[in-house]
């Protein structure tokens, strides 16, 4: 179960981020594109780093921001290591989580881009595993689920957005427990192994009746294996890291690079930051084991997870190479979701937002000034201790913030969005 929580996002967790309230913002006069531009002020952005670690709601934290074509500014405050006296500093690795999501899902639109597969394909029609599937719909006496067939099969698109009935097995539905029982993406299983043992575990909802985040990103990495006829990871090196020169990135670092590895902290309800134990913590490769998931597992560094940021606001290249055709990152970062889809989990909790592939789409401006302020068009993803990316066409912006803070903490965020845009700019 511990993977699990491991590769979540933790926005399931969004009741338990630290009680530290977010930055008071003045009122927003309206919900309207107010702002064309706003100024980057570096100086807002080292205080409000500097007051993260000051109150202790982490250890320490960087964030670079890319905008108009170079970098606008890096800034890093507080501890890696305090135990260790480390810095938080450039070099600094961390454990990105969930942000590992968007880039096995570029992995995969390589993949459809080459004409592999459709996104409106049944999953079942390329890995057969998953053509029995059932959805729970209520339980008998004895409190087991009742089965029956889907209303349609999942596709691709399913997978990449959310919508396909998985689930990560958080909660005591009939499917979770299953789940639990099951433990497909435990450490020492493969994912051939998670292959077999997913199909087993009952849908929650009918394909595209809902939304809900859940093990699919791993399903993309099975895909991804199937289709390219390689390893999943080492098609992911040869496809983005080796062409973007994102050296420091990787489900397994080699060991000399662990030593500028971030460790992780722990704040429950204003408590002391305490560091967690590595080998607890540590994904899956690193302790050498053989679970290697889409969902999650890598570690980077602000300045290579940035180079995969820039390729997307390239709109899929990156000086001078191209991973991915404009008109597919535009696919990925446009809202799928249908309106009438109104069960979303804890997705609103993210603000205006819809979800494309494999990314959350900004769709409005912030509704009050408790959401994360954002433009309209941006998108985006996060991972489980705190991290965070941002992609702002509008103002030609990417944008990383670095942390290694657990539980999953909003404020943060809030408060970094806040620093970079200015609390008054309502932009675009």
């Amino acid at each position: 179960m511990k993977s699990v929580i491991f590769g979540l996002a933790m926005g399931a967790l969004l009741t338990g981020c630290a009680a530290v309230p977010v930055m008071p913002r003045p009122a927003l006069a309206s919900t309207s594109n107010a702002a064309d531009d706003f100024a980057l002020d570096p100086a807002r952005i080292d205080r409000t780093l500097n007051a993260m670690v000051k109150q202790r709601r982490v250890a320490g934290a960087s964030v670079i921001v890319w905008k108009d074509g170079k970098e606008a500014h890096f800034a890093a405050a507080g501890m890696a290591n305090q135990e260790a006296d480390k810095p938080f500093a450039r070099d600094t690795l961390v454990q990105i989580f969930s942000m590992t999501k968007p880039v096995t899902g570029v992995a995969l639109m390589t993949l459809w881009e080459q004409g592999k597969f459709g996104l409106d394909d049944p999953l079942a029609d390329h890995l057969p595993q998953f053509g029995a599937l059932k959805v729970a719909d209520g339980v008998d006496a004895d409190g087991a689920a009742i089965l029956r067939d889907p209303a349609r099969p999942v596709t691709i698109r399913d997978i990449m957005r959310h919508t396909a009935g998985f689930t990560y097995g958080e909660g005591d539905r009939p499917v979770d427990l299953v789940w639990r029982k099951l433990d497909p993406l435990a450490a020492d299983k493969t994912l051939e192994e998670f292959g077999q043992l997913l199909p087993q575990v009952p849908l929650l909802f009918d394909p595209g009746a809902a939304w809900e985040y859940s093990s699919a990103v791993d399903v993309q990495a099975l895909l991804i294996a199937h289709f390219s006829g390689m390893p999943f990871d080492q098609y992911v090196k040869q496809t983005i890291f080796a062409p973007l020169s994102m050296k420091e990135t990787g489900w397994a670092p080699p060991p000399e690079q662990l030593t500028r590895l971030a460790m992780m902290y722990e704040a429950l309800d204003g408590d002391a930051l305490t560091p967690q134990d590595r080998e607890a913590w540590l994904e899956p490769n690193f302790r050498g084991k053989p679970m290697t998931m889409g969902g999650s597992g890598l570690v980077s560094s602000v300045d290579d997870y940035l180079r995969f940021a820039r390729m997307l606001l390239g709109q899929g290249a990156l000086e001078g190479t191209r991973i991915l055709k404009p008109s597919t990152v535009r696919l990925m970062s446009t809202d799928q979701l249908d309106p009438r889809m109104i069960q979303r989990g804890w997705l609103p909790g993210k603000g205006q937002v819809g979800f494309g592939l494999d990314f959350a789409v900004r769709i409005a401006p912030p509704a009050n000034d408790q959401e994360n302020i954002g433009a309209v068009g941006e998108f985006f993803w996060d991972g489980l201790p705190s991290m965070l990316f941002w992609v702002d066409p509008a103002n030609d912006m990417a944008v990383v913030f670095a942390t290694q803070k657990i539980p999953f903490d909003m404020s943060l965020h809030h408060d970094i969005r806040d620093a970079v845009y200015g609390a008054e700019a309502n932009p675009r």
